[in-house]
């Protein structure tokens, strides 16, 4: 099945490896080849393994454009049109026929097979081309691979292909097997360094600043200048790709990306006799060739995606490229010849980039590939040989989603309705809103706005989705209406035919969002507004001249929201009415008894709700007890326990109670705010005005074991008797240090301080003025060290009072002498 040596084409790097990788797969069943961008993988390997098996070899690439492109190549190469000998599949397409040996597919496509097929009956081998993308489908694929050969087809060959040298892990999961690797000599290529001066903003969300794209179509012309050949340029999106095609008129200009149709795709990857520059998204990086390229333009920028857990929101966002990824790009240069990579930032900063690009796994929403597990049998991915575990807090939200569905049981399992969920072939949640609204407003409608969601490039510029659907419909952009279409038609064939009721063509469409996302349902702040409130609990606001500004009601297909942003961006949306979103969002429709603090007291009413919005209310009488006092709780945890009456007392008490904990420890209670809002009986208040009667001395006492409870008075009392006979108020305001402000004669005749909380009793000595000369805990140092210096002292400033050297035998006085 290989063509001969010497044939045109066929002269790559990786030949000399084929040989050995032959006999790794003879003897393992299953291997690793390493081989970078260029080097001939994706077609000569296929080839080859079409001569070791009977069977026909599966092909599964991670992109359409990629399928298409490696079978014309492969059929190119054995003189051949596409769909004889090679064949390609791809959703709404396919060129396979009776005598094709090599089939090329999406890794959604061959995920999908195995789910129908397991034993992929015909296939002799399967090879995973592109592994190190980490693509979602790509790790399914690989994992259910395994599975099948473990379990059912251990006679299956299993081949997975990866342009990086990360290859131990994929090693290890498919069970220690050989790794090949083909490094052949592909041609120099330079490094030229084009940072902008002065720097550039860093990218923000989806934005990139307008002057990096100036400063890429600058780099454009340098290269175009210095190098000859075509041009590839690597861009991190299609709306990055238009921006700088824009500045670069006046020469021939190619876009490659993913939202071109695919004959504009496939004629991006055909050589043209003129000089051109292609300007391509990551795509182009390493699942395909780019004939007559002999310099890249490298912007260091790809294109990712996120998810808000916490919001239920998914966002593409701007990162620097990885090493791994420049490294690709730059290795385009070098495929027919010596060749230039410009990079757009610095050697430093290259140094600085991640190693390697994150898997989807770390970052995607999880939720068709938690359905796909649970319908293989393995929720969760139990017993599967997964590169990496599914994210705890990513796998447990799609597990939510997917029994908010019925798709999964308590369990994890699949339901029968998860599979046909999963038969459809999007989304689980575009399924359902698929299956479910086709018989509320038609098939073919349903069909329609399904297409648009899975696929939110076709509604274009336009952020109204009922307006980007009359666009299609009538034919505004023909490529993405024949795109749209194909779809349109492939959906409407999963559902059972059902007439179109005289629902508004508006509204219909509101129904089918609201259905696959009914937390996204969302009503205007306020009125004329551009402010909404989404039912899942997030603000979304729309931007700036937005036809859609003023409707009372949107169903949000699409939102976002950016790093630093409080609210969402919507980016897509259609007007509906309260009416619609109710049927819509059914799930969500709660009627309930409220009773919580708010401004500033309580307010019981009787609330219907869609989900965080608030659709009618009115006041409740005679609110559940219980409740009451769990708002009143709460508004004593919000604002504090000075809501309730403090007397003197209660306040000297809580004091004294403190020190006693202070000083003892337990079973002394604590009577910090937690533990007092524990204790208090809230039953007979019933909203903020009555906390005034409430006994907060009874609540303190009420917190003290009763086997302590009578040594209060001992432990810790109000007042010290003094040698002068006087009873002196303790002061608590430090229960860490309870103090004694006495007047120094007072305590004449005492030895030692008296304990008190089980401390000896801080000593605030005062002058007879009630001046503090001395602060002392231990009295009988201060009789000996501190005494003869206040003494010297008072005794001038005092001459009628008695000052005698030694205290601790006088007779304590309360007041002077009288004069003589």
């Amino acid at each position: 099945m290989l063509p001969a040596v010497g044939t045109p084409g066929t002269d790559l790097p990786v030949r000399a490896a084929l040989p050995e990788l032959e006999d790794a797969l003879r003897r393992a069943g299953s291997a690793v080849l390493v081989a970078p961008p260029g080097t001939g993988k994706t077609t000569l390997v296929p080839l080859a393994l079409a001569g070791l098996v009977g069977g026909r070899v599966v092909v599964a690439e991670p992109r359409r454009v990629a399928a298409r492109a490696a079978a014309r190549r492969m059929a190119v190469l054995l003189g051949e049109r596409p769909g004889g000998t090679v064949g390609h599949t791809v959703r709404g397409e396919t060129t396979v026929g009776p005598a094709t040996r090599i089939e090329v597919v999406t890794t959604g496509v061959l995920v999908r097979r195995l789910q129908r097929d397991p034993e992929l009956t015909g296939t002799a081998a399967v090879v995973l081309d592109e592994c190190h993308e980490r693509h979602l489908d790509t790790d399914l694929a690989l994992a259910f691979g395994i599975d099948v050969r473990a379990v059912l087809r251990p006679d299956l060959l299993l081949l997975a292909m990866s342009a990086t040298a990360q290859a131990a892990r994929l090693a290890e999961v498919l069970g220690d097997v050989p790794v090949v690797e083909a490094y052949g000599a592909l041609h120099e290529v330079e490094t030229v360094w084009c940072p902008p001066v002065p720097p550039v903003a860093p990218s923000f969300g989806l934005r990139v600043d307008p002057r990096l794209l100036d400063h890429v179509a600058a780099v454009v012309r340098r290269a175009y200048a210095e190098t000859a050949g075509d041009l590839l340029v690597f861009l991190p999106g299609a709306g990055e790709v238009s921006g700088v095609a824009a500045r670069l008129r006046d020469l021939d200009v190619v876009p490659l990306h993913g939202r071109l149709p695919a004959a504009a795709q496939d004629a991006a990857l055909q050589q043209r006799p003129d000089r051109r520059v292609v300007l391509a998204t990551s795509l182009a990086e390493s699942s395909l060739t780019v004939p007559g390229v002999r310099a890249v333009v490298d912007a260091g920028l790809a294109r990712v995606p996120r998810t808000d857990l916490a919001r239920g929101l998914g966002a593409l966002i701007t990162v620097p490229v990885s090493r791994a990824s420049a490294h690709q790009r730059a290795g385009r240069a070098g495929r027919e010849g010596p060749g230039r990579v410009y990079r757009c930032w610095s050697a430093a900063d290259h140094e600085r980039l991640p190693a390697h690009a994150e898997p989807e796994i770390a970052t995607a929403d999880l939720t068709a590939f938690a359905l796909e597990l649970a319908c293989w049998g393995a929720p969760g991915g139990r017993g599967l040989a997964l590169l990496d575990p599914l994210p705890t807090g990513a796998a447990e939200v799609a597990g939510q989603v997917l029994r908010g569905l019925d798709a999964v049981d308590a369990d994890g399992a699949v339901t029968a309705r998860g599979r046909a969920l999963t038969a459809v072939g999007v989304h689980p949640r575009l399924a359902r809103a698929l299956l479910d609204g086709a018989p509320l407003v038609g098939a073919r409608p349903a069909a329609e706005v399904v297409a648009v969601l899975s696929d939110d490039s076709l509604a274009g510029p336009d952020d109204d989705l009922a307006a980007a659907l009359r666009g299609l419909r009538g034919g505004r952009d023909r490529a993405a209406s024949a795109r749209w279409e194909d779809e349109v038609r492939r959906l409407a064939r999963t559902v059972p035919p059902a007439p179109s009721p005289a629902v508004p063509p508006d509204l219909a469409t509101g129904l089918l969002v609201g259905l696959a996302f009914p937390e996204r349902l969302a009503r205007q702040r306020r009125p004329g507004g551009t402010t909404y409130l989404m039912a899942g609990g997030t603000a979304a606001e729309l931007p700036p001249g937005s036809s859609l500004t003023g409707s009372p009601w949107l169903a949000v297909a699409v939102a976002d929201r950016s790093p630093g942003r409080r609210d969402a961006r919507i980016r897509l949306a259609v007007a509906t009415d309260e009416a619609t979103a109710r049927e819509a969002g059914a799930t969500l429709l709660g009627d309930e008894q409220e009773v919580v603090w708010e401004d500033g007291d309580v307010r019981a009413r009787q609330v219907e709700r869609l989900g965080a919005l608030v659709l009618r209310e009115r006041p409740l009488s005679g609110p559940d007890p219980a409740a009451v006092a769990a708002a009143l709780q709460e508004g004593l945890r919000r604002e504090g326990l000075d809501l309730l009456r403090w007397t003197p007392a209660a306040r000297e008490l809580r004091l004294r109670l403190a020190a006693c904990r202070s000083g003892l420890g337990e079973p002394w209670p604590g009577v910090e705010d937690a533990a007092l809002l524990a204790a208090l009986d809230l039953s007979t208040a019933r909203n903020r005005s009555e906390l005034l009667r409430l006994d907060v001395t009874a609540a303190l006492r009420a917190l003290v074991p009763w086997s302590v409870a009578g040594q209060l008075d001992d432990v810790a009392p109000e007042r010290v008797q003094v040698p002068s006979g006087s009873r002196v108020r303790v002061d608590y305001t430090d229960p860490d240090a309870p103090a004694l402000p006495v007047r120094v004669q007072e305590v004449f005749g005492w030895n030692r301080a008296p304990l008190v909380a089980g401390r000896p009793l801080r000593l605030h000595l005062l002058s007879p003025a009630s001046r503090v000369v001395a602060v002392t805990s231990d009295l009988a140092s201060f009789w000996t060290t501190g005494y003869p210096g206040v003494r010297a002292d008072l005794r001038g400033r005092y001459p009628r009072h008695a000052w005698p050297e030694d205290p601790t035998a006088a007779e304590p006085a309360r007041r002077p002498p009288p004069r003589r």
